[in-house]
């Protein structure tokens, strides 16, 4: 038994086809069929249920698969330190990021991320906060940026920064005389919201003071799933809607003019954070990484340490 046997061990049970699993460890389907067979034959044990569709693992080959990632990860631990003895901000990391974050921070800091840490393989992927959660367990990604907050004893956080909301509505609405906007307000207005799935859906009904989503008016049972889709819709006059404050520092066009107020309530807020497990052994990276990303804020949010 090898650590080479364990990744295709893993990559079968997280991929659930042998095709694939063979891909993503850049070996042949036969290859890597051939040496989990020869696994099981060693330990006398079948890890894997085999059919002509499909692959599927036993019990006592989740226990296996179980064990195989944490000898994985100590064994990775062991490159990584030795790495971070060298540079804790060289080689690879996979960072997820939330789609409500992703286009309007990213802007702010990849460029100077690449100049102050040229030798730092940034990887991105980008998914919603349930998602990436559940990569982070699988270590498929090795840390997250997303709002909390993260109920998981089994990760911790990096806090960056606190993310006000504004209110977004159409030009000539009522609240354009406003200095601010009060949750009350809103109560009274068509109200657009994210579809189910993303954390930012959940936090706008909470600053709203709303444990559901109330009733639509002209937009019916209509949910997008993208900040610049809440925000056509806001410009054509089918509502209002909570906006970030980076995602408001978007370039305003001819066609979708929007009209902004901050929200009277200092609560009225995200906190930014960098999610990783407990167990990651690149810590030293993700603080140098979080504090380089507070260096770079623009004046719309606060950096907290």
């Amino acid at each position: 038994m090898n650590l080479r046997d364990l990744r295709y061990l893993v990559a079968v049970a997280e991929q659930r086809h042998f095709g694939r699993a063979a891909a993503l460890c850049n070996v042949s389907q036969p290859t890597l069929s051939a040496q989990l067979k020869k696994l099981e034959e060693q330990l006398g044990v079948t890890l894997l249920e085999r059919t002509n569709k499909s692959v599927t693992v036993t019990p006592l080959g989740a226990t296996v698969v179980q064990r195989a990632r944490a000898a994985l990860e100590q064994a990775d631990a062991i490159l990584e330190i030795a790495q971070a003895g060298r540079d804790p901000m060289a080689g690879p990391l996979s960072l997820g990021v939330i789609p409500t974050l992703g286009p309007y921070l990213l802007p702010w800091i990849l460029a100077p991320i690449g100049r102050r840490f040229p030798a730092l393989e940034l990887v991105l992927r980008e998914d919603l906060t349930d998602r990436l959660l559940a990569k982070l367990r699988a270590h498929e990604i090795d840390a997250a940026l997303m709002a909390l907050p993260v109920a998981d004893s089994e990760l911790a956080v990096l806090p960056i920064f606190d993310e006000p909301f504004w209110v977004a509505f159409p030009p000539g609405h009522r609240f354009a005389e406003r200095t601010r906007i009060a949750e009350k307000d809103l109560l009274a207005e068509d109200l657009l919201l994210l579809a189910e799935g993303h954390c930012l859906r959940d936090q706008a009904l909470s600053v709203c003071g709303l444990r559901r989503a109330p009733p639509t008016g002209r937009v019916g049972n209509l949910q997008a799933t993208s900040l610049e889709t809440l925000r056509q819709m806001v410009a054509a006059g089918y509502g209002c809607t909570l906006l970030p404050a980076l995602a408001l520092q978007a370039p305003r066009t001819r066609r979708s003019p929007v009209d902004a107020k901050p929200m009277r309530a200092a609560a009225a807020s995200r906190r930014i954070a960098i999610v990783h497990r407990r167990s990651f052994p690149r810590i030293a990276c993700l603080e140098q990484l979080a504090a380089f990303i507070r260096d770079k804020l623009p004046d719309s949010v606060r950096a907290v340490a």
